[in-house]
């Protein structure tokens, strides 16, 4: 949902940039890899060890790098087709890493709660982007839903960084949150699917 209302006030901010990075000889798909490696190595270096905190912030300016390959790409005159695919696999490597690390974190703290949260949303975030992908391979479509992948990072970073800063309840809060909204999105996207078959019949 954030996608919609918010892609061109962040494009008037990172448009400019992304030229930038474009003539100083750097790619979008060389963004798009180096935003993805960052991002895992940020997950799953810090968030297993207890360094909620720093994690969150590492994996969000990583994170960050999936705006500016956009924009590099705009800027170049439009993005290729590798660079569509590369960009969409990249994100799913960077959303498993997130919520794998999480997961990991609450199994060693004990928190069995939390980590089937974090599960939960780890395949429901990964099975979100599959009906959307494989509902266009065949010709439909199955954008949308409560929790996309913007709604899933800022609530799944903010309850990783201020449960890291020591704030109360905020973190089973906004995992049980997202595994509700992820499972919701899921069910939303395939009865847009059904919806738009059934028209088409």
């Amino acid at each position: 949902m954030l996608n919609i209302f918010a892609r061109a006030s962040v494009s008037r901010v990172t448009d400019p940039i992304g030229g930038w990075l474009l003539r100083r000889g750097l790619t979008p798909n060389a963004v798009t890899v180096l935003g993805t490696v960052g991002s895992v190595a940020a997950s799953l270096w810090f968030i297993p060890r207890g360094q909620l905190f720093a994690g969150a912030v590492l994996v969000t300016a990583f994170v960050l790098f999936d705006l500016l390959d956009g924009a590099m790409a705009r800027a170049g005159g439009g993005g290729t087709r590798f660079g569509a695919v590369l960009d969409a696999t990249c994100d799913r490597v960077a959303d498993g890493a997130l919520f794998a690390a999480v997961a990991w974190w609450a199994f060693d703290a004990g928190e069995r709660g939390l980590a089937a949260a974090a599960l939960v949303s780890l395949v429901g975030a990964q099975v979100t982007s599959y009906v959307k992908a494989r509902a266009e391979a065949t010709g439909l479509s199955a954008d949308g839903g409560l929790a996309e992948r913007a709604e899933r990072f800022i609530i799944a970073l903010l309850g990783v960084g201020l449960h890291g800063l020591g704030v109360p309840y905020v973190l089973p809060v906004a995992l049980y949150l997202l595994a509700a909204l992820v499972t919701v999105t899921v069910a939303q996207r395939v009865l847009a699917v059904s919806r738009e078959a059934k028209e088409l019949t």
